[in-house]
């Protein structure tokens, strides 16, 4: 008799591997109706953790998107899953116990029927908590194998793994291959050691397709015993996301498994409608290259997850190098080069930073100064410059143990940075909030929802929370949309604008930017003060919390004083100073976008 293989739609994974906003809870409701009449799903992924904060990014509740869209699906019995971090619970940072409980509560009541938790270093402490709040809330717990490939990331490590957190209490197990990057053979001996072990545990297999090897590892892990495969659909399937339903249901059916059949014209429908999406507005947040497979993500191991996002920021990283370049009268290079440097600079630090899993928010920690190493060998620059707060937390064993040992390197400039290194349980660090969160909320006059939703929302995202409930968030993804939907269209730029051409292989991009007023010349005769220079491109703040006290003119500072941050990748780097004195000018304001040598501060000695 053939063996049933169930299908996962990952709906939301699908839209978070391509680019950096998903759709609205009016397109994700008009779109969950052609969904189940495909026929053939059992499980839809419909929210987690970067779901909620892009919602609020884009001016939504997420609390309302995630009740509309998992009602349809609640009403005819596909199972819905959410994606949560564990110790992180769908922040990038630790989190409380009480909160911790709270979004277990909130999200089943809310129809999140499975949760997929996982931990980024493969910490088992860290998802103790998430498999007991989960089983309690009346959610199925599914914890996470966070797939990579090392000397230390073998068969026997990932099946030692799937045991201890059977033995914790999860009723399933997710193969969580977010590179795609897992050899299919591994893969297949994984899930049949689970198996062996407790033959009753569901095992669930979801791989992206970035190196190309998805596809053949679905095959493996169904042959071994796997009960579900994660798949994505047209227009959005391949590349960094997940291989196609249509590919999948073929290999498997082809195989002698028993699969539901899917209803084209429904199908064809659902595929219409995110195009439609894509077409609308979130096309412009798309790297049309996310579309594409890519072989050199088998060494680098960056995960579909990010890929959307990197490809963006490594544009933009891209064009401030080249500035930079041609200033120095140097050679400016191609945006496919600066990728394998990124590429081949993940493999040489990746050992030396522990071997964390490359999953969020451990990937972006890796990445970010990875990619600040690039750029400070090109500049003649020593490396490990610019190490963010939650980097350094990983490193010192914060946020879990790391599966290696650090490099020599890393522990040597602790040592010179007076760090403190830390072995007991990382939850111990962080104390429960959910009360005082609640006494700042009535202070402000909000009200914590229903089932204390909106109070969850607050704890988790805080500063995102106070810009969607201000109508920041909305009106900056409003002026944000219409300036690139502008860009786009433009037939003649102002003088002002610069333009660069990015060949990628054989194909050519026309890239704009354009030159503030009040952006400063790099000529230091012509500045009667010392330059504080940005490190890395992205978004200039002035403080990290909206309870902090930014610097202003005038300030006196010392050197290595925190002056400002910059979010780059979901990460907040600390830009210190590299001189004391008085502050003259502040070149940014909040939340403008920086470039790689921008002049950040003039300080007078």
């Amino acid at each position: 008799m053939p063996k049933n293989i169930q299908l996962c739609l990952v709906y939301r994974d699908m839209w978070q591997s391509s680019g950096k906003y998903m759709p609205s809870a009016n397109q994700l409701v008009k779109v969950a109706e052609p969904i189940i009449s495909m026929k053939c799903w059992d499980r839809i992924e419909t929210n987690g953790g970067g779901f909620e904060q892009i919602q609020l990014l884009a001016g939504e509740n997420p609390n309302e998107v995630v009740r509309k869209w998992t009602k349809p699906f609640n009403e005819v019995g596909i199972k819905t899953q959410m994606l949560e971090r564990g110790l992180n619970a769908l922040s990038m940072s630790p989190v409380a116990k009480d909160v911790r409980k709270l979004m277990f509560d909130v999200k089943s009541k809310q129809g999140t029927n499975i949760s997929r938790s996982f931990d980024g270093l493969n910490d088992s402490r860290n998802l103790e908590l998430s498999i007991k709040y989960a089983n309690t809330s009346g959610m199925i717990s599914q914890s996470c194998l966070c797939i990579t490939h090392s000397e230390i990331h073998n068969v026997d490590y990932y099946i030692g793994l799937a045991k201890k957190l059977i033995k914790l209490g999860t009723k399933e197990i997710a193969i969580k291959d977010m590179a795609g990057i897992g050899r299919p053979s591994s893969l297949g001996k994984i899930v049949k050691g689970i198996k062996n072990f407790s033959p009753n545990t569901i095992v669930q297999y979801h791989g992206h397709s970035g190196p190309g090897f998805s596809v053949a590892s679905s095959l493996e892990v169904a042959r071994a015993g796997a009960d579900i495969i994660d798949v994505s659909m047209e227009p959005l399937s391949w590349g960094t996301t997940h291989a196609d339903l249509l590919t999948i249901h073929e290999l498997l059916r082809d195989d002698g498994f028993s699969v539901k059949d899917y209803d084209k014209k429904a199908y064809m429908e659902v595929k219409q409608l995110t195009q439609e999406f894509i077409d609308e507005s979130l096309g412009y947040y798309i790297n049309q290259k996310n579309r594409l497979m890519n072989s050199l993500l088998i060494s680098s191991g960056l995960p579909g997850g990010m890929m959307g996002s990197l490809m963006s920021d490594l544009e933009k990283s891209h064009i401030s190098i080249n500035k930079w370049l041609k200033k120095n009268n140097s050679h400016q290079i191609k945006i496919d080069t600066l990728f394998s440097m990124l590429s081949d600079e993940v493999n040489e630090i990746w050992p030396l930073m522990g071997y964390p899993p490359l999953v969020t928010p451990y990937s972006q920690y890796v990445k970010n100064v990875a990619l600040v190493n690039v750029l400070n060998k090109i500049k003649g620059k020593p490396k490990w410059s610019l190490i963010d707060d939650n980097t350094w937390d990983m490193l010192l064993g914060k946020s879990g143990k790391l599966p290696g040992s650090l490099g020599d390197d890393i522990i040597e400039l602790a040592s010179d940075l007076k760090k403190t290194f830390y072995s007991d349980n990382p939850q111990n660090l962080v104390r429960d909030s959910l009360d005082n969160n609640r006494k700042e909320m009535k202070e402000r006059g909000w009200d914590t929802g229903l089932d204390d939703e909106e109070l969850l929302e607050y704890s988790l995202h805080k500063t995102q929370y106070i810009d969607y409930k201000s109508g920041k968030a909305k009106k900056s993804f409003n002026e944000d949309l219409n300036k690139r939907k502008n860009d786009l269209n433009k037939i003649e730029e102002p003088s002002k604008n610069k333009q660069d051409i990015i060949e990628v292989g054989n194909e050519k991009y026309k890239v704009e930017y354009s030159i503030s007023n009040e952006t400063l010349t790099h000529d230091n005769d012509s500045i009667n003060g010392n330059c504080v220079y940005s490190p890395i491109e992205g978004k200039f703040v002035l403080t990290k919390g909206s309870n902090d006290r930014p610097v202003k003119v005038n300030d006196v500072v010392t050197k290595g004083d925190v002056l400002c941050y910059i979010e780059s990748m979901k990460v907040m780097n600390a830009i210190k100073s590299e001189f004391s004195g008085k502050i003259l000018k502040i070149c940014f304001r909040d939340g403008e976008d920086v470039y790689d040598d921008d002049i950040l501060f003039i300080i007078k000695k």
